[in-house]
């Protein structure tokens, strides 16, 4: 089978053990990433299965309708990027796991970096210390202080185990379903919204991003934060309304942020606003980004690659295909 693999930016996955599951198939890399339909299409031509790494391309019905050779789209987690019903009219199978149960340590691991990061300045302390200038300014301690959690998903709980080893209480927030997943495992749920992002001294975003949940956190609600509160989001940057974060920093409410997503990705605007905030501390969307998750993912993504070429295909999100080829 032809495979092609788009926005391996590092050229990492040919250095993964997982890779060797690709012996025997052509096996095409793309490092450099373009949104343009016509570059894509060029690129994937001869294309028979395409393996994504998340969401860095979107995968549109003008660009499917000029792919006649593609047959399977593998990759792992959520799909907002790709027009299933595009891949279902042009009998495209999408394969993706959804790893129920398993959370992405990785993305975990950096929200709490980002919450330390934020607690005691640590970029802008590093940069003083380059400047010659010593210290800049005094940070605050994490311990005995409230962790705020919005959603109540796999990298939340993850994310709360590091605040109770730093000793914070956790205070969790979520849709009805989520605080009632809360509650049945013993956990303190906010009495409201309100109080919620009143709260928090460390305000995490653990949200998946859907209609509903577009700009679900407001510029009333980052109001409600404290002047020494932190906001973090490595979830999506599309849960918090245009510009409220900008705006709310301006406003001191919160004081510093901690920013992993952006409405643009790959965000390569050196005069953006939100990275160049004295109070925010942006990294480039590497929640994910560890040799260790991507090796567990690609197993996956490759691991469904082997079941179609067994006529087996697994993890089907447009079943509909299937039906259509029986």
């Amino acid at each position: 089978m032809k495979v092609t693999i788009l926005d391996d930016y590092f050229d990492t996955i040919r250095t993964l053990p997982c890779f060797r599951m690709l012996a025997g198939h052509a096996v095409t890399i793309w490092n450099e990433h373009t949104q343009d339909i016509d570059a894509l299409a060029e690129r994937l031509q001869e294309t028979e299965v395409l393996v994504l790494i998340r969401e860095r391309t979107k995968i549109t019905a003008p660009l499917i309708a000029r792919l006649p050779k593609l047959r399977l789209i593998s990759q792992r987690s959520v799909y907002p990027h790709i027009d299933i019903e595009a891949c279902t009219r042009a009998g495209i199978i999408v394969s993706s796991f959804q790893h129920p149960g398993t959370p992405c340590y990785a993305a975990a691991e950096l929200t709490w970096a980002l919450a330390l990061a934020c607690a005691r300045r640590l970029p802008q302390q590093a940069e003083s210390l380059k400047a010659g200038r010593w210290m800049m300014g005094v940070g605050r301690t994490l311990r005995g202080g409230t962790l705020g959690l919005y959603g109540h998903g796999r990298i939340a709980v993850a994310v709360a185990a590091y605040g109770r080893a730093f000793g914070m209480r956790i205070l969790w927030w979520a849709s009805e379903e989520g605080r009632a997943r809360a509650r049945a495992a013993g956990e303190e749920v906010a009495s409201d919204r309100e109080h919620f992002f009143q709260s928090a001294d460390v305000l995490s975003l653990h949200i998946r991003l859907h209609g509903a949940t577009h700009g679900i956190v407001s510029a009333a609600d980052l109001a409600l934060m404290r002047p020494d509160s932190i906001l973090i989001n490595t979830s999506r940057a599309g849960l918090i309304a245009p510009g409220a974060l900008v705006a709310a920093l301006d406003a001191g409410r919160p004081s510093m942020a901690g920013v992993d997503v952006y409405e643009q990705e790959p965000l390569t605007d050196t005069e953006d606003p939100l990275i160049n905030h004295p109070n925010a501390i942006c990294t480039p969307h590497i929640g994910y980004v560890t040799r260790e998750e991507y090796d567990l993912q690609f197993t996956e993504i490759f691991e469904q690659i082997e079941a179609f070429t067994r006529g087996a295909p697994i993890n089907v999100v447009n079943p509909a295909v299937l039906a259509a080829t029986q």
